[in-house]
């Protein structure tokens, strides 16, 4: 049974930063491809961004590039989202997830996620 557990959610002001976690179970997680996906209120669930299992492939949606980070500790079984320079519309519940499909390549689309968090709530005040 695989479980993603994320935390590090929060409030900030427009301008600041955050760094979002999530740690795996129940499976080798080097051999994971990783998503970060977020949801507002109203709105559909959006890519974020992603990162192969060894860390050395990412993408990011064009609305974070440049403010982003995404990265992984496979010692630890966790990645992380570092998020800068904030905006209010960057306030929404924010989802890991695992890619299907082992050493498949990165994916933008959520139908090839296989299991999800839970999500955390980041909320950006202006």
């Amino acid at each position: 049974q695989v479980q993603l557990v994320e935390s590090g959610g929060g409030l900030v002001q427009a301008g600041g930063s955050l760094r979002v976690s999530c740690t795996v179970s129940g499976r080798t997680f080097r051999w994971l491809g990783m998503g970060w996906f977020r949801q507002a209120p109203g709105k559909q669930r959006e890519f974020v961004a992603a990162i192969t299992g060894t860390g050395g492939d990412t993408d990011y949606a064009n609305s974070v590039k440049g403010r982003f980070t995404v990265s992984r500790d496979n010692a630890k079984n966790t990645v992380y989202l570092q998020m800068n320079n904030l905006s209010p519309e960057d306030t929404a519940v924010y989802y890991c997830a695992v890619r299907s499909g082992g050493w498949a390549p990165i994916s933008k689309a959520a139908d090839d996620y296989g299991y999800w968090g839970q999500g955390t709530q980041v909320t950006v005040s202006s």
